[in-house]
């Protein structure tokens, strides 16, 4: 593999998500007031839309910009880790966005549930509550409280998704080498 120089600029990772959306300012003000984003600009187009705007989100640079009307819709599914999933699940929920899966503890020692945002993205909201060995984890898979707390996950994401009135799942199968 060749060796990657660090030509990232400070401040920014080196993958970044482009987030396209029929409302840039409005997305760039839902993500300040759920998850405190701090908006770094936005570039507005002689047409009217937004055509690059950024906000820092924790450690991380979302881009995004208005997608003009004779292109393809195309949502994002982002993970976002918060101090309290509670917390801003509740923010995001009162902004207008809808639950897609609801808050529950996983196998991993994170809390975090999915939201669906006015804009058609889904934010994955989740907290660390704690270290789990991969030892612990797969051990916990096969508790019920856990196990079915995976299988809503799948369920209702397939749902979004799909448009299915019932989602699909799969329970995990540990791969051994």
């Amino acid at each position: 593999m060749p060796e990657q120089s660090n030509s990232t600029p400070q401040g920014y990772t080196t993958v970044a998500p482009w987030v396209v959306t029929d409302d840039t300012g409005a997305f760039l003000d839902y993500v300040t007031q759920v998850f405190g984003g701090e908006e770094l600009g936005r570039v507005s187009t002689e047409d009217g839309l937004i055509g690059h705007g950024e906000i820092r989100v924790g450690d991380t640079v979302v881009l995004a910009f208005d997608r003009h009307t004779d292109w393809p819709a195309m949502p994002s599914l982002l993970r976002v880790f918060v101090a309290d999933a509670d917390e801003a699940f509740s923010r995001a929920v009162a902004a207008g966005g809808h639950v897609v899966t609801a808050l529950a503890d996983s196998a991993f020692g994170q809390r975090g549930g999915r939201i669906k945002d006015p804009f058609g993205n889904i934010w994955w909201v989740v907290s660390h509550v704690e270290d789990v060995a991969e030892e612990e984890m797969w051990k916990r898979l096969q508790d019920p409280v856990y196990a079915e707390a995976m299988r809503v996950a799948q369920e209702t994401l397939d749902t979004e998704l799909s448009g299915r009135r019932h989602g699909r799942n799969s329970a995990p199968v540990r791969m051994t080498p």
